[in-house]
């Protein structure tokens, strides 16, 4: 009977730890990728973004992207990729006002995502 205490208990931590990491871990890749955003949206502004720029940024997320795959579902991936490249190609034809707004759903993306995935109550029940 003591056994299968500590058994379940162990597990229970394991677990806890587990969750604990996960959030941690796509907060810490979610932040990185927002920081960059904003950047990116800082020289949109000044307009003085060009493709490279776009291209640094969704660079820096094809490399997250590959690690958040285990923690986050496809299809958020793929919806962040169709807003990066929609503004890498406004980048790419200098059209920085509508280049803005995409960068602003990214942003704002990039910030609420990781907490749909956080160990809260909400997303338990």
């Amino acid at each position: 009977m003591v056994k299968s205490i500590c058994y379940t208990v162990a597990a229970l931590a394991i677990c806890i730890g587990l969750f604990l990491f996960t959030e941690w871990y796509v907060k810490t890749q979610f932040e990185e990728f927002t920081a960059a955003l904003e950047t990116l949206y800082d020289k949109t502004e000044e307009k003085t973004a060009n493709r490279e720029d776009g291209y640094a940024v969704r660079s820096l997320w094809e490399d997250k992207k590959s690690k958040l795959h285990i923690f986050v579902p496809h299809n958020d991936i793929s919806y962040i990729d169709y807003w990066l490249n929609e503004t890498c190609g406004l980048l790419y034809n200098a059209e920085y006002e509508l280049a803005l707004g995409k960068i602003e759903v990214l942003i704002q993306i990039s910030e609420n995502l990781p907490g749909a995935y956080g160990v809260r109550l909400e997303n338990i029940f």
